[in-house]
């Protein structure tokens, strides 16, 4: 004799070796001799084992499971009670065998209540059981669909609308990421792979920036209509002073300018005048919202992704040409460049003129263009040769001049219509670069000083010992040299220094409050907004810059390198704005060591690059940094 039984959900057959009251010994249809528990056993047959479960197969695939459902009613019933009810007539052995099989085959259409006894399902509940089902089954005919269609080289118009989402930020429920992780893994490639394969990333450059708006940008980069209060500089007293700004030619948002003004007997008033688009910026307005939520313009080679939108910037940068909006600082300065005590005013300042570095450092730089007795190469040449003896007599005061030091140089990314990458070199500490930048610590140092008397918080920029940090209470930085230092210069392009600003007008004028007082949780909040925002889009100008110095390896087909070892196998490569690991390295090399590396190997595509260690080489005359 054979039985018929269940086990861990499946049916199975099987010879009687031997039988009692509670279990069954038996041997399998493989041979293997086992106990079967007398209450999962349903049939005792003594046909042959394989015959009969084909033929109890072969039966339950006949089987109208709608019917069988329906004539089941409400109650609970046995296997063979309902057997008979389909059949008509008592159940045999194969008709009620195949019964079960049919039973357990259709769960939504009939619950399983204890062994042989179950209960129809609701009719509500079948409905929307089976509708579950036919839209599954449409789900993974699309998702087959799509996937086919991947592997035959096409991109499905809905994948193609996903795909950012799939490759940077993916829900993997989505019958888009579904299909499309099935044809990558079909065709043993990486989901960047495919998309690259089949058209959807058309560059490395459009993926990487894809990734970092889908995180920092996931409503999109396009602003939202954010009009132009119509209160403009004309509304403000006018400054008697003709300034002029020195920037990049690439800069759209002009935040400074300077102006000289000749007092006699060798005095100078210097003028520093910063855009004030925070004179418009109502509390709590739309316009702030977003300063809020962007915290800063993004730069990477080729292009940038503003702060504030187009109509904003060309309302308060200030562009020669008319009168601006700006927050101004002045200071008089005798003929040994002693300073007085600043004067600050808000008005609208005239700006003559838009210097751009590239157009006036040939005539201004350390080898020419400094002599003050002169001709005059461009405009405001004069002016600018006073500022730079200003500038120095500021370093000085600060403890930061050093005649002796190599020349260091920052390196930028150029790109060209027809892909070809430059690499822009500018001497870090040139006399544009240190008129520049000593007359912004001038400035931020001083209304840092102001904040922090008055006893109002801002962002503050401080470094009483260790690495430079964020805080809300100014101390010393020492190292600028100064006592209190914040960013106030750059208000177009950064939220701390529109937070700053707005401090900084309400002690300038009465009817203008302060943003935040001591101790305010929402300015710490602004605070960690801000550095964590100012962080994450340097890293990625850096990724950015590093893709393209890949690609400038590859296009000039460079075999050797010199380095500068950072830490362990870390060096920065001297010529491009990029860090890189080397390996062989010996294990004595000390920082700042200089080194031959060889170029083994080097793909854009894949952000790699393999180095290796070849000789040290003597210091150059300058450290690339």
């Amino acid at each position: 004799m054979n039985i018929f039984y269940e086990e861990s959900g499946q049916f199975k057959v099987a010879a009687i070796v031997q039988k009692n009251d509670a279990t069954y010994q038996v041997d399998t249809q493989h041979g293997k001799r086992t106990k079967v528990k007398a209450n999962n056993v349903f049939v005792e047959f003594s046909q042959p084992m394989a015959e009969f479960l084909q033929q109890a197969q072969d039966e339950a695939a006949e089987i109208d499971t709608d019917l069988l459902w329906e004539v089941c009613g409400e109650a609970e019933f046995s296997a063979a009670a309902i057997a008979e009810e389909y059949f008509g007539h008592a159940p045999g052995q194969i008709e009620l065998a195949a019964t079960l099989i049919a039973l357990y085959a259709a769960p939504m259409y009939f619950y399983k209540k204890a062994k042989g006894i179950f209960k129809a399902a609701p009719e509500e509940t079948l409905k929307q059981a089976l509708a579950a089902i036919e839209r599954k089954k449409q789900q993974d005919a699309q998702i087959e669909a799509w996937a086919d269609e991947l592997q035959q080289g096409g991109l499905p118009s809905e994948i193609a609308a996903d795909l950012k989402t799939i490759l940077h930020a993916p829900d993997k429920q989505a019958l888009t990421y579904k299909a499309f992780i099935k044809a990558a893994d079909a065709m043993k490639l990486s989901p960047l792979a495919l998309a690259q394969q089949s058209g959807g990333v058309a560059s490395i450059p459009q993926y990487l920036r894809d990734g970092f708006e889908m995180k920092y940008f996931p409503q999109g980069i396009a602003f939202a209509d954010l009009p132009v209060p119509a209160a403009d500089g004309m509304d403000l007293p006018r400054a008697a002073v003709q300034a002029f700004s020195i920037d990049d030619e690439t800069t759209t948002e002009v935040d400074d300018a300077l102006s000289l003004t000749d007092l006699g007997n060798g005095s100078k008033r210097v003028g520093i005048h910063i855009a004030a688009p925070s004179l418009a910026v109502a509390p709590g307005s739309e316009i702030e919202k977003t300063i809020a939520a962007r915290q800063s313009t993004v730069y990477f080679p080729g292009d940038k992704i503003t702060m504030l939108p187009d109509n904003w910037i060309a309302a308060f940068s200030l562009d020669a040409g008319d009168y601006r909006p700006a927050v101004s600082i002045y200071f008089d300065v005798d003929s040994e460049f002693n300073v007085g005590a600043p004067e600050c005013k808000i008005e609208a300042v005239h700006i003559v003129e838009n210097l751009r570095i590239q157009a006036i450092e040939p005539h201004f730089n350390a080898e020419s263009g400094l002599d003050a007795a002169g001709e005059a190469l461009f405009a405001h040449h004069h002016d600018l040769i006073w500022l730079y003896q200003f500038a120095v007599a500021r370093q000085k005061a600060r403890g930061k001049y050093d005649p002796e030091r190599a020349p260091q140089y920052d390196y930028s990314i150029e790109l060209a219509d027809d892909g070809t990458v430059t690499v822009a070199r500018r001497e870090r500490g040139s006399p544009i670069d240190t008129l520049v930048s000593e007359m912004m610590i001038l400035a931020n140092s001083s209304w840092a000083q102001m904040l922090d008397e008055a006893g109002l918080p801002g962002l503050f920029r401080v470094q009483p010992a260790g690495k430079v940090r964020m805080s809300t209470q100014s101390e010393p930085h020492i190292g600028m040299g100064v006592q209190h230092y914040g960013w106030f210069t750059s208000p177009l392009r950064r939220a701390a220094d529109y937070i700053n600003q707005k401090q900084l007008i309400s002690l300038m004028d009465a009817e203008a409050a302060p943003l935040y007082q001591k101790n305010d949780a929402d300015l710490f909040a602004a605070l960690r907004d801000f550095d964590t925002a100012y962080s994450a889009y340097a890293d990625f100008q850096r990724q950015m810059e590093a893709y393209w110095s890949l690609v400038y390896l590859q296009q000039q087909n460079i075999k050797e390198l010199t380095a500068t070892l950072l830490k362990e196998d870390l060096v920065r490569i001297d010529g491009l704005p990029m860090v890189a690991r080397a390996t062989g390295i010996p294990f004595d090399a000390l920082p700042r060591s200089q080194m031959k590396v060889a170029v083994a190997e080097v793909d854009a595509d894949k952000q790699f690059i393999a180095l290796n260690y070849l000789k040290a080489v003597a210091p150059l005359a300058f450290a690339a940094s």
